[in-house]
């Protein structure tokens, strides 16, 4: 998801201080701000970093619509000074960043790379001196593209072991400054989009493979990827817990994209549905971290597709979390696809919940639409959710990771027009409100 928007939350949450403040949350509350690597640094043939899947993805003709490419992004690799003064104006008090795989491991393997660990030794010392906490996330989406042509990557079991060689490396070379660690961001959002619809890298899919995708098969990879992701999760977990707590003392958990699923209906077979929407997308990662298996109704309906973990996996999974970080946009209503129409179309993994995902009840729309489609403004929808966890999933410490709401592009608006933000100021506003409630309000 796109994480300009986190940037988007700081501000304006400083912008709505009458409405609601810092000192209306508890304290130790942590605001921050956030990034990741392909999306800000730039630099894509500096440092010797290699080359990534995203690298690769944008050069393929017909993948990107306006035919941009990050190559420059906002160049974070040669301005972060200046972006750690920002965030230190703003009030920040940390900043989550991602670290680009292939500036560490060119080729995704080997000797580490002096220039990547150099450069991201100068933004945490920078972050540090003006006392911004660093918030690391392993992997946000851009895998060495070496790994991807030497055995298709998240297919294969050999990357559970290269991923726990990186995390290693970078757990020793800034782990004694890193105090949070994030292995993965929205494994949930890569498995299906990189595997399933294919519109983001490494683009595989097999509904439009004559269209889109040059292999794939949307049916099965996208499970066997989500697979062996919680398989290298658990294992830097217990890398980092072996090796590095007890000295370095900081704690690992990982980013998963949720939504909230309001039943269309207070029917048994729409409130079922939603059941299932939360269970194959915060239950696929979450179930097997907290306890050992993923959801019931995902063991019932994907079947044999759905790959299995031996009961030594099993007691290594469960509890493998020191906190659980949610990236939460918006909400949608569930109903139960009783027809199965979608399945019978696409016969993908998105489909195999048998739920009808959508904005309109009795032709109303949930929220208002932000510029992104998909994205309505719904706040009381954090506030179930975060009951939904608490109810389902215990007292595990969460970290709204990410949240956010764009506007449209316009080279027309005027600069003052466009800071009269007042969508954003709303949205921020009402959504940290519905957080604060849930908070102080929701059982302990």
């Amino acid at each position: 998801m796109p994480v300009i928007l986190v940037l988007c939350l700081v501000i304006s949450s400083v912008m709505v201080s009458e409405a609601i403040n810092r000192a209306d949350f508890p304290d130790g509350f942590v605001f921050g701000t956030a990034s990741s690597a392909y999306q800000f640094e730039g630099a894509v043939k500096e440092g010797n970093k290699g080359d990534s899947i995203w690298d690769t993805f944008i050069r393929r003709p017909g993948r990107i619509l306006d035919f941009s490419n990050a190559d420059v992004a906002v160049d974070q690799y040669h301005r972060f000074k200046a972006d750690v003064d920002l965030m230190k104006d703003m009030g920040m008090d940390a900043y989550r960043f991602s670290i680009s795989w292939s500036r560490i491991f060119p080729n995704g393997t080997g000797e580490p790379n002096p220039e990547g660990i150099n450069y991201y030794n100068n933004l945490i010392n920078a972050l540090l001196e003006k006392g911004v906490q660093p918030y690391v996330t392993l992997y946000h989406w851009d895998l060495p593209q070496e790994l991807e042509d030497r055995y298709e990557g998240w297919l294969n079991v050999q990357i559970v072991k290269d991923f726990n060689n990186y995390a290693y490396a970078c757990f020793k070379a800034f782990g004694d400054r890193v105090k949070h660690w994030i292995t993965f961001n929205e494994p949930h959002g890569f498995s299906l989009k990189g595997y399933d619809s294919g519109i983001q890298a490494p683009g595989r899919c097999s509904i439009l493979s004559h269209l889109l995708c040059r292999k794939g098969k949307s049916s099965t990879e996208p499970y066997i990827v989500a697979h062996n992701i919680l398989l290298s999760h658990v294992a830097a977990f217990n890398t980092y817990k072996l090796h590095f707590k007890a000295k370095q003392g900081g704690a690992i958990g990982i980013a998963l994209d949720s939504k909230w699923y309001e039943p269309l209906s207070d029917v048994d077979e729409d409130i079922d549905a939603a059941h299932r929407a939360m269970d194959f997308e915060l239950g696929w990662f979450l179930d097997p971290l907290l306890f050992g298996q993923y959801p019931p109704s995902m063991q019932n309906l994907v079947g044999s597709r759905l790959p299995t973990f031996t009961g030594e996996m099993t007691k290594l999974l469960a509890g493998s979390l020191d906190f659980l970080g949610i990236n939460h946009y918006t909400t949608l209503y569930a109903r139960n696809d009783r027809t199965r129409i979608w399945k019978r179309i696409l016969d993908d993994a998105s489909s195999d919940a048998y739920v009808i995902r959508t904005a309109f009840r009795h032709g109303a729309l949930i929220g208002e639409r932000a510029a992104s489609r998909w994205l309505h403004i719904v706040p009381w929808g954090i506030h179930k959710l975060m009951g939904y966890i608490k109810k389902n999933y215990g007292n595990i410490p969460v970290i709204i990771t990410e949240n956010g709401v764009d506007d449209a592009n316009s080279p027309f608006i005027t600069l003052d027009k466009a800071l009269k933000d007042d969508k954003r100021i709303s949205y921020h506003n009402d959504y940290l409100s519905n957080l604060n409630a849930a908070i102080r309000y929701l059982p302990k």
